[in-house]
């Protein structure tokens, strides 16, 4: 009776997690050999084809220094490598992390790669020309923001995100995806749409398609306060489809924060302030805004639970809401007596925007970048500041 043919493995271990000296010469690539981490967006892009092509649209030279933020395996890495003079690489995960090494491993490239690993947020980055990263999606805006504050600022970045945060990069006004980001991000940089990604081309696919965009700083930057421009965009689109005047007054926290930084903006000054109730009594009413509005911005598509972050309310909104809702659940009652300086510094706010400006009735979504820096300049000449 003949014998049954046996498959023979050779003395080589099946198992992906086979010891070294088992493994074979050549080395599997990491997504066979670990889970993939996609809470921290692990998607590995597979085709090399969009590698060589991020890399081409970045226009590297010899000498140039290149930043990657989240290099993975080092499918992209290796092909930065081929064009520049120095490759950062960094990577929160370690295991990815030995990867991106082992891939240049007794290669000339060695010696071109630094990996450092750790949460690129949170990491004091060194000078370099060039930034390219196929980007988690969940630091995507942190990212563009610490990328932009960086001085000196780097030539350009070739960044791959999520298609629709892509398109809220570079939307204009009346587009559904306009923003504060859109908003925040061409004041600073010059904005290109490079390429659509599909998800097909990442391994494992992510749920979403992805685009590539170009952004190029500007120099010289713009001469105006980060954080103020930023302040008065997030009182302009907590409601980017009310009008500004809903804005600022439909919401009693936002008055509150402008009166606080008014008399922070006096006492550095040092101009005098009048204290003690508003001669009418200084009774208001806070209704929450424009219901009819909030109402006109469901019809809207409901595009605020979209496009805008976690904390497009800045803190101090949240800490005077939860205060005030507390102070309402003991009296039961929404009115409030305001005093002298509030009265002032709501005279100024309806000035700017109705007088000055003549932006009252206009809303976040149908403003451009002229209009909010006339808004800024106004408010700054009234003693109003945002940070």
């Amino acid at each position: 009776m003949p014998k049954v043919n046996k498959h023979r493995s050779n003395g080589a271990l099946k198992s992906p997690y086979s010891s070294p000296a088992a493994a074979p010469k050549t080395s599997k690539p990491a997504h066979s050999i670990f889970k993939m981490n996609t809470d921290i967006g692990q998607h590995v892009l597979k085709n090399p084809g969009i590698a060589d092509a991020i890399v081409q649209k970045a226009d590297l030279k010899q000498s140039d220094t290149v930043l990657e933020v989240g290099p993975g395996t080092g499918n992209l890495t290796v092909k930065i490598l081929e064009k520049a003079k120095r490759v950062i690489a960094v990577e929160m995960d370690p295991r990815m992390a030995a990867e991106t090494v082992k891939r240049v491993q007794a290669t000339p490239m060695q010696k071109k790669l630094e990996v450092l690993v750790g949460d690129v947020i949170k990491t004091e980055l060194p000078r370099f020309d060039v930034c390219i990263s196929n980007t988690p999606y969940q630091i995507s805006s942190p990212l563009v923001f610490k990328l932009l504050a960086l001085q000196p600022a780097p030539r350009t970045m070739i960044l791959m995100f999520q298609r629709e945060f892509a398109m809220r990069l570079f939307a204009k006004p009346g587009d559904k995806l306009y923003s504060r980001l859109s908003v925040n991000a061409q004041m600073w940089a010059k904005i290109d749409h490079v390429m659509k990604v599909g998800r097909n081309n990442f391994n494992p696919p992510p749920a979403v398609e992805s685009s590539v965009v170009r952004i190029t700083p500007k120099v010289p930057r713009p001469r105006i306060s980060y954080e103020e421009w930023d302040g008065l965009l997030r009182v302009c689109f907590v409601r980017k489809n009310k009008t500004l005047r809903a804005s600022f007054f439909g919401t009693s926290s936002v008055m509150d924060m402008l009166e606080a930084n008014y008399r922070t903006w006096c006492a550095t000054e040092g101009v005098p302030l009048e204290e003690g109730p508003a001669p009418d009594g200084g009774m208001e009413v806070d209704d929450g805004g424009d219901r009819a509005e909030d109402h006109e911005e469901e019809e809207w598509g409901g595009i605020m639970d979209v496009d805008e972050e976690e904390d497009d309310l800045p803190a101090f909104f949240k800490e005077e809401a939860e205060r005030k809702a507390a102070l309402l659940n003991r009296s039961g009652s929404k009115r409030k007596k305001r005093g002298k300086v509030a009265e002032l510094v709501r005279e100024k706010v309806r000035k700017v925007l109705e007088d000055v400006t003549e932006l009252a009735d206009r809303r976040a979504r149908l403003c451009d970048e002229t209009d909010f820096l006339k808004l800024l300049s106004a408010f700054n000449d009234e003693g109003i500041r945002f940070a």
